[in-house]
């Protein structure tokens, strides 16, 4: 199989069984985001305590990608520090721009949308997510 169809594979299984996809009772935070150009829409929620994300969800609509997305977050942030949190977030980010990956490992399952900076218009379906997190954890960076 080649990476190319087993990326398409991981994005499938998340947009379909999305992790993660549920409203977070007990969030200390949440936040909701519209692509307007599509109308993906995502609301995430988060419980942080002591710099840390306890638990992460979220409920959306949109395509594919906005939601494989999403899910791919959740899990790859859930639990961790705040400040890891931005890592990942910034690596995610630096890899929607094109930039080379330095770290396959801090990026994961992740890495299964590398292929959307093919297509320029997608790139802001994969982003929304982000940056509702960006808005949340680290509203002081600036946005991409």
């Amino acid at each position: 199989m080649a990476l190319d169809d087993l990326y398409r594979e991981v994005i499938m299984e998340h947009y379909r069984s999305p992790r993660n996809f549920r409203e977070l009772d007990d969030a200390t935070v949440s936040l909701t985001l519209t692509n307007p150009l599509c109308g993906d829409e995502i609301t995430l929620y988060a419980r942080i305590a002591d710099d840390r994300i306890e638990d992460v969800t979220f409920l959306g609509r949109g395509c594919s990608i906005s939601q494989a997305s999403a899910s791919l977050m959740t899990e790859a942030i859930k639990g961790k520090s705040l400040d890891e949190a931005v890592s990942i977030m910034s690596d995610f980010r630096g890899m929607m721009r094109g930039e080379p990956v330095e770290d396959d490992e801090s990026l994961g399952d992740l890495l299964a949308l590398s292929g959307v900076t093919k297509f320029p218009v997608r790139v802001k379906c994969a982003v929304l997510p982000w940056e509702a997190l960006r808005q949340v954890i680290a509203p002081d960076q600036t946005p991409e």
